[in-house]
Parts: C-alpha cells; sequence; structure tokens
C-alpha cells in the first residue's frame, strides 16, 4: 500500500521552503506587508488600518495577501515570532502588526523608518 501523507523530516524541509519564500519575498522588497486581503481590498479590520497608515505616509511598499497562501499565513507567524497578521516589515526586519504601526505613526517614528 502506497503512503498517502509523509510524516517525519518531509514537514521540516517544507517549512524550510516556506521559510526561503519569505526571505526572497523580504529581499526583493524593502517595506512589505503581510496582510489579509490587498491594499485595495483588505479583508480585515487591522489590515485595512495598516495599509491607511501606510497610504497616508505615501509609502511605496509590497503586500502579501496570505489568504492567498495559508502556507505563507502559518509560515510569517513563526518567522518573526509574532502570533497575528497584518505584519509589516521594513529592510528585513519586523516592524510590528497594526497597533504598533498606529502608536509610530502617531510619534512620527514610523515615517522616519519609511524614509
Amino acid at each position: 500500500m502506497e503512503k498517502i501523507f509523509e510524516t517525519g523530516s518531509n514537514q521540516g524541509e517544507g517549512m524550510s521552503d516556506v521559510r526561503e519564500k519569505i526571505e526572497s519575498i523580504l529581499g526583493q522588497n524593502k517595506i512589505v506587508l503581510f496582510m489579509k486581503g490587498s491594499p485595495q481590498f483588505p479583508m480585515c479590520g487591522f489590515s485595512a488600518r495598516a495599509a491607511a497608515i501606510l497610504a497616508e505616509l505615501g509609502a511605496k511598499y509590497h503586500s502579501v495577501d496570505v489568504l492567498q497562501d495559508p502556507e505563507i499565513r502559518e509560515g510569517i507567524k513563526q518567522y518573526g515570532n509574532w502570533p497575528t497578521i497584518p505584519q509589516l516589515y521594513i529592510e528585513k526586519e519586523l516592524v510590528g502588526g497594526s497597533d504598533i504601526m498606529m502608536e509610530m505613526y502617531e510619534s512620527g517614528e514610523l515615517k522616519d523608518m519609511l524614509k
């Protein structure tokens, strides 16, 4: 009988592939927002707020719709050790989610980071 599901070491390889995919996205883009939906059509209030903050600051950024890729959706949480989405990365460094973005926007810190 043929095995349908592989277990054990192959699961680690899958996470390695996701990590490489995330690192590739971060390497190709200075500013990346992992979000639910797109900036034009956010699929949750937190993602909408994150996209609105970046729009208000005139930031040019790459967005990744985690709803389109379940592996990225789970993988990004592990990659940055951050349990929620959205997640903003600037120059491969995790900035945080929408609450942190809002605090940094209000203090002017986020505007400085985006320059």
